[in-house]
């Protein structure tokens, strides 16, 4: 696998560690990298609309990606592409042999170098950065303040079509069990060893907004939400010291376990991910999240 290593030039100090990360990439620097024929650039926006029947719908945003991208880039439509369609709850896992191949018809193989990017916050391309990373992939890095923060620095968009020849598919004798179910989330709420974090609005948290079933958080977690984690200005990631302060004022410890979640596992895969940046070594999320929970009345809730 080629690694990063000598390739990260970052545009933030230095002395701060959390930008070392070979996970994440900043936009000067995938700026010189285009002409690379090693780099393969996805775009892995989705968008979520309210429906009364469903609480939110996911939509692909493949017409918007058609319309303007980073040059080279191609698109993952996570729902189509890279879920477990036959599951009930959206954007579900696959088993890792099943998306090691999607991944591969797209491109992705073992020795591939993957920059991922979106126009929202940074979560989608943290899903599939979550996933990638959970069938044992760690040459993939996420793109500090997605497009939005591309276009603000005045790089080139490009509306040509981009699609990379299928390639041979990731090992996945490394598969990580990064995405866990409810049976897991229980369990850590018993344990009590384990930091349970909401990565919802803290309006959700506490039982407002857009609810998935039942009003409010599953009972004992904490609110650490993802739209929180990058700066309202750039849309990039906050600093690390920003970042550990949020994590610390909601009692989370990076020693120990921690599971993540939300409301359909997109979410709660930007925390796990900036945990994972800040040295995090035992973060879940829970995959069904709150489409899942919200809808049982034998899982513990509470709001307030």
């Amino acid at each position: 696998m080629v690694a990063w290593e000598g390739r990260f030039q970052q545009s933030r100090s230095m002395n701060d560690t959390f930008y070392k990360s070979l996970f994440l990439i900043d936009c000067e620097t995938l700026a010189g990298q285009l002409d690379d024929p090693g780099l393969k650039i996805f775009d892995c926006t989705q968008r979520l609309v309210r429906d009364p029947k469903l609480y939110v719908r996911a939509e692909s945003c493949k017409t918007e990606y058609a319309e303007g991208h980073i040059p080279g880039a191609g698109y993952l439509d996570i729902l189509a592409e890279l879920s477990d369609r036959s599951k009930r709850w959206r954007y579900m896992m696959p088993a890792a042999d099943v998306l090691a191949g999607a991944f591969a018809k797209r491109g992705i193989g073992k020795d591939t170098r993957v920059v991922l990017y979106d126009t929202d916050g940074m979560m989608w391309s943290a899903r599939v950065w979550w996933q990638l990373h959970a069938i044992g992939f760690d040459n993939a890095a996420v793109l500090d303040g997605g497009l939005r923060h591309w276009r603000a620095l005045g790089h080139p968009v490009s509306d040509a079509p981009c699609a990379y020849v299928e390639t041979d598919s990731i090992p996945v004798g490394e598969a990580r069990n990064l995405l866990v179910d409810h049976k897991a989330v229980l369990e850590a709420l018993e344990v009590r060893n384990t930091a349970v974090v909401n990565a919802l609005t803290r309006e959700q948290f506490c039982g407002g907004g857009i609810t998935y079933g039942r009003p409010g958080r599953i009972s004992g977690s904490v609110n650490v939400p993802a739209r929180e984690l990058t700066d309202k200005g750039t849309g990039t990631l906050k600093s690390a010291a920003e970042l550990q302060r949020l994590f610390d004022d909601a009692g989370v410890d990076l020693a120990r376990p921690v599971l993540c979640y939300c409301g359909g596992g997109i979410a709660a895969t930007l925390d796990a991910f900036v945990l994972t940046l800040l040295g995090a070594e035992d973060v879940t999320v829970y995959d069904a999240s709150m489409q899942e929970w919200a809808l049982d009345d034998n899982l513990p809730m509470e709001t307030g």
